[in-house]
């Protein structure tokens, strides 16, 4: 009897470990992704994401699961672009201007008035020299996966309308900490206060600084207007290129076949997240004229331009720079 009960327990023992066996074959490991931005849940960065996340989950039968985290709930642009290097972070969208600090080519795209157009620009970096800077971050261990955008930069402040340089004289002005974009403002005559977004919105609101300089779709999402700025200048003067980016620690952790699907529908979202912004622009910028803002619509830019000729001259890749102009 004894035997016979050992025989049975070894049968049963042995018939859970083949069930077993037999579930974890079918079973496929789940892969969660952490993506993070800066900007609020209604901006384009943010739809665009759930719609990245949206057709990879489908594309791997839930495999992959892309989780979005808005408003720097993983940490402010240049926190984020840390985290990629890391590992930390998985994956992000940023505006291109943070990038200086680790590929300093990234610096000629801020230039002010670099591009003609949205069109040029879109031309240019989804082109040879997008490519290459798309290279150069990878040598970072951050895969670029495509270009977006956050739409044409334009200046507001609480002081007085902005129509010459003149007129930005002894304006305090947050900008972007990168150094292309400090020194075009000091030479147009501003005070430029380089801080992350997070500190800015504080610093406008208690009159730490008396303006900024943003895309439309910033100016309205943030509510700008209750933070005392009055004025809005179109000035364009520089094209918000951002980034699609993934870790490659992130990156070579998924198996290669979701590794590609991954990709391939990163690579598609950027042209997907520009139309976001062409389509709210117009309807932002009626909704700031509603709530009071004063809008500039023309500047001449060349008088802008003229006064920034240094930070051209002082670019270091002249070289990068003349191509992206002989282009358009």
């Amino acid at each position: 009897m004894a035997m016979k009960r050992i025989v049975r327990i070894i049968g049963v023992i042995c018939s859970i470990m083949l069930l077993s066996a037999c579930t974890n074959s079918t079973e496929k490991e789940q892969y969660v992704l952490y993506a993070g931005h800066s900007l609020a849940e209604d901006h384009p960065f943010e739809s665009a994401m759930q719609e990245l996340a949206k057709r990879v989950e489908e594309r791997t039968d839930g495999r992959v699961v892309i989780e979005t985290f808005p408003l720097s709930q993983l940490g402010a642009e240049r926190e984020l672009i840390e985290g990629l290097m890391l590992g930390s972070v998985d994956m992000m969208v940023s505006t291109s201007g943070p990038l200086i600090n680790f590929v300093s080519d990234f610096g000629v795209l801020d230039l002010p008035f670099l591009f003609n157009n949205r069109e040029a620009a879109v031309q240019i970096l989804e082109g040879e020299i997008g490519d290459e800077l798309f290279a150069q971050l990878r040598a970072e261990g951050i895969v670029g996966l495509s270009w977006g955008e956050n739409g044409f930069r334009h200046i507001t402040n609480s002081v007085n309308p902005i129509e010459t340089p003149d007129d930005l004289k002894g304006l305090s002005l947050r900008v972007q900490e990168n150094k292309v974009f400090i020194d075009a403002f000091k030479q147009l005559g501003a005070n430029a206060s380089p801080m992350a977004w997070t500190e800015a919105l504080t610093a406008l609101q208690s009159g730490v600084v008396d303006g900024q300089e943003n895309p439309i779709l910033v100016i309205d999402s943030y509510k700008l207007y209750d933070a005392g700025q009055k004025y809005m200048t179109l000035s364009g003067h520089s094209y918000s290129s951002a980034v699609f980016m993934m870790s490659e620690h992130a990156y070579n952790r998924l198996p290669e076949d979701l590794r590609q699907i991954v990709y391939e529908e990163g690579q598609k979202i950027g042209a997907y997240e520009r139309e976001l912004v062409i389509d709210k622009e117009q309807e932002a910028l009626s909704r700031l004229q509603e709530q009071g803002m004063e809008v500039v619509e023309q500047i001449d830019v060349g008088i802008f331009r003229e006064k920034i000729m240094s930070v051209y001259d002082s670019t270091k890749n002249q070289q990068l720079l003349q191509q992206i102009l002989e282009k358009q």
